[in-house]
């Protein structure tokens, strides 16, 4: 029998308030303000090409606000802050590229829109630090907030817990806990574990619908394990009548997960547990960033891989370069350039070994150039062909990737992004031989936390300090 979807409406929503409203119209308000006055003192008047200017500010200021979650997360002020002068810095950077791309830079002033980008941040940073007071010192003291009971004692429900009572501003107060079946056992009326403040374990899931009417619960958070269907339907049919608003939180935090998300196929709830994090625009951002960055180093660089190219070739017999098959994006093959660091020889059969201090296969200029990651140059040639980006996670040897994947479970999961010529794991230190299985659990832990995160501005961190991470202790 064919499923049949009986209510159209989509089954995710974006949760809003008055407070984001409100904040909103704030910062387009301020933003407005400060282009008019600053363009009107300097210029005389405000001209059409700045009245255009302001209005795309605006729209690409929704996308980028939107992109970091600038109305939408509870962050600390601090954290606010930085968030804030991300999203603003973006918003600007893709007027200045837009601007240079329809050739129409040199209609506005560039000390003008300097001026506009530190006005336009500080006068957002202090009108969301006053509503941040004023919301905190007003409303909701004067707000009662919803009583809200957890059912589940894992890991996950506990942190959900100390996530609503450490921000005032959602407006719930956790009244205790509820065990499910399975639950550790513990006596009703037992603190949680954690700070004497904590709520306590109620009961069991029996006594759900009299403890609702009790506390006068209206709202019940279910984090259940992926087991524990049967209880979430038990939970929702017993408490229809009880007018009280229900949230499914399904621990899924066991697992490892790459780039998880919450979607949608025609109204049908998806959680992707794996997913690249290249879809669509972003993909298109990551294939920019890499040709046109990788373009312009190539240049920069062009007299030193001739420099290098020509000292390997003097220092010993063999080719320039060094090719490999390595595993890219997706598991599919491709090969490597690199600048040859040691003398020809022949690997033993189904044998690849490391580089290793004092190792007598490396030539003279190999230590040299391993040392300084010059080597690694050419692979500018993977990133323009496609195989590579100039940020990702190391591209390993074939053979390390099978002996490494049987002894790491998630080993494979680094190959849901291009590879690149550094990585978080490589300013981070965890670069060179690794000795134990541990060094390169560091890794692929690195690799993934770069994948669940990445953006352009991490790519752009990342390729920062790389300046100042050329050269290692385990380089060699």
């Amino acid at each position: 029998m064919a499923y049949r979807q009986t209510n159209s409406r989509t089954i995710l929503q974006r949760r809003s308030s008055l407070s984001n409203l409100v904040q909103q119209l704030l910062d387009g308000g301020a933003v407005i303000g400060i282009t008019w006055g600053l363009v009107t003192y300097y210029t005389g008047g405000f001209y059409s090409a700045y009245v255009n200017m302001m209005f795309l500010m605006l729209g690409i200021m929704a996308l980028t606000y939107d992109r970091f979650a600038i109305y939408r997360s509870n962050a600390t002020y601090i954290d606010k802050a930085f968030n804030l002068l991300k999203a603003w810095s973006l918003t600007f950077l893709v007027l200045v590229v837009l601007a240079f791309l329809t050739k129409q830079s040199d209609i506005y002033s560039r000390s003008l829109i300097g001026k506009i980008f530190i006005s336009g941040y500080f006068a957002q940073l202090m009108l969301h630090y006053m509503f941040r007071i004023i919301y905190q010192k007003v409303i909701l003291h004067s707000q009662q907030n919803e009583k809200v009971l957890i059912v589940g004692q894992s890991k996950l429900a506990y942190y959900l817990q100390h996530k609503i009572s450490s921000n005032p501003w959602i407006g719930e107060q956790v009244i205790g806990f509820i065990r499910l079946p399975g639950d550790e056992k513990q006596t009703s009326g037992r603190k949680a574990p954690g700070r004497k403040s904590d709520p306590i374990v109620l009961g069991n899931i029996e006594h759900l619908s009299a403890l609702i009417d009790q506390y006068e619960i209206s709202m019940i958070y279910v984090v259940t394990p992926l087991q524990s269907s049967k209880a979430l339907e038990d939970i929702y049919t017993n408490t229809l009548d009880k007018h009280v608003a229900i949230h499914w939180i399904p621990d899924i935090f066991s697992l490892r997960l790459v780039n998880h998300s919450v979607k949608e196929i025609s109204g049908i709830p998806v959680i992707t547990l794996s997913e690249t994090p290249l879809i669509g625009m972003r993909m298109l951002l990551k294939s920019l960033e890499d040709k046109l960055l990788s373009a312009l180093i190539l240049i920069a660089i062009l007299p030193i891989l001739l420099v290098v190219a020509i000292a390997v070739k003097l220092d010993s017999p063999g080719p320039v370069f060094f090719r490999q098959n390595r595993a890219g994006w997706s598991g599919k093959s491709f090969k490597i350039w690199k600048f040859r660091s040691m003398y020809v020889h022949q690997e033993e059969a189904g044998k690849l070994k490391q580089a290793q201090k004092n190792d007598s296969r490396i030539t003279r200029v190999g230590a040299f150039i391993r040392k300084t990651s010059l080597d690694e140059l050419p692979q500018i040639f993977n990133v323009l062909t496609g195989d590579m980006s100039l940020v990702g996670p190391r591209p390993h040897a074939l053979q390390h990737d099978k002996e490494y994947s049987q002894r790491i479970f998630d080993y494979f999961a680094r190959h849901h992004i291009k590879p690149g010529i550094t990585g978080l794991a490589q300013v981070r230190g965890l670069r060179g031989e690794t000795t134990e299985i541990g060094q390169m659990v560091q890794r692929v832990e690195a690799d993934i936390e770069y994948i669940n995160n990445w953006s352009i501005w991490l790519d752009i961190t990342i390729l920062f300090r790389t300046v100042f991470a050329f050269t290692g202790k385990g380089a060699y």
